[in-house]
């Protein structure tokens, strides 16, 4: 795919602070990386949470995340490689593999599983979680599946950009949303090159090195498993990304803030506490999804 020319940016945004990944595990004892965390959640509104998994031992990932409930928010896996498969209470179903995106819309309330199928190979990628507006949080559930290669891709100046959600030089993504206008790239750069993204002054945004390195204009370097968390500086026009001495793959993330009240207790999201009481209350009575 081509992409349509864009303008070279004239103030790109500089790296506020980096974050390293706090090992843990999650689900029925799925090892990961926890990127994103709940006290950035304020700074990177609308993003809740940024899970990085990857291993080669099936100790480590093949009990996968059994039956658990979910309410106010959006989870986005990527996987890079494995298959797994979602099941939820609402009826839906899917299998990504390499590449694939599951995008599932809890909203008013789901109970879903995300289960690896295979017993062997290595797995690995990501699970972003993404606010929803207080006007959708009780929205019904939806769920959709982008295969691999249906992930809209192209190159750009030595870069190959995968688009998972929003838009890239004029290219839009696998998944639009119109209030938090996320976007979503996997940007792989050779050694020493450079990618360019516009993006609003008003947008949070981070930069997740997952292979190489990234270096920035004002000498800061970012090692693979360290995330930026770039400036919201007025005036700035967007990223530039500039790979070191070795070929890299990182995520670009940005989205528009909510602006709103975050209350969460687990798997629940609210405005208030007494939505998320409400969330418990729902979920003990068997009233989600």
């Amino acid at each position: 795919m081509s992409p349509a020319p864009t303008a070279a940016l004239t103030r790109p945004r500089e790296v506020e602070r980096l974050v390293a990944g706090q090992p843990t595990s999650d689900g029925a004892g799925v090892r990961l990386q926890r990127v994103l965390t709940q006290d950035l959640q304020r700074r990177l509104d609308p993003f809740l949470m940024l899970d990085h998994f990857g291993s080669e031992n099936p100790d480590d990932y093949v009990a996968g995340f059994p039956d658990h409930p979910h309410r106010g928010f959006e989870t986005v896996t990527y996987m890079l490689h494995g298959r797994i498969r979602h099941r939820d209470s609402a009826g839906h179903e899917g299998l990504v593999s390499d590449g694939g995106v599951q995008w599932m819309t809890a909203g008013r309330g789901v109970i879903h599983s995300e289960l690896p199928e295979q017993r062997e190979g290595r797995m690995a990628g990501f699970q972003l979680w993404l606010n929803l507006p207080a006007k959708d949080k009780l929205c019904p559930p939806a769920y959709q599946d982008v295969q691999g290669p249906d992930v809209p891709t192209f190159e750009h100046q030595g870069a190959t950009v995968r688009v998972i959600a929003g838009q890239s030089h004029g290219v839009a993504g696998a998944v639009q949303r119109p209030v938090t206008e996320p976007l979503y790239l996997d940007v792989h750069l050779p050694a020493g090159g450079v990618f360019e993204q516009p993006l609003p002054a008003t947008h949070n945004a981070f930069v997740y090195v997952y292979e190489g390195a990234l270096a920035w204009s004002n000498g800061c370097r970012v090692p693979a498993g360290r995330m930026a968390v770039l400036a919201n500086t007025a005036g700035s026009d967007g990223v530039r990304l500039q790979a070191g001495d070795a070929p890299t793959r990182a995520l670009l993330v940005a989205g528009q803030p909510l602006g709103e009240p975050i209350a969460q207790y687990g798997p629940f999201v609210m405005n208030t506490e007494a939505e998320l009481v409400q969330a418990v209350r729902d979920f003990q009575a068997g009233r989600l999804a």
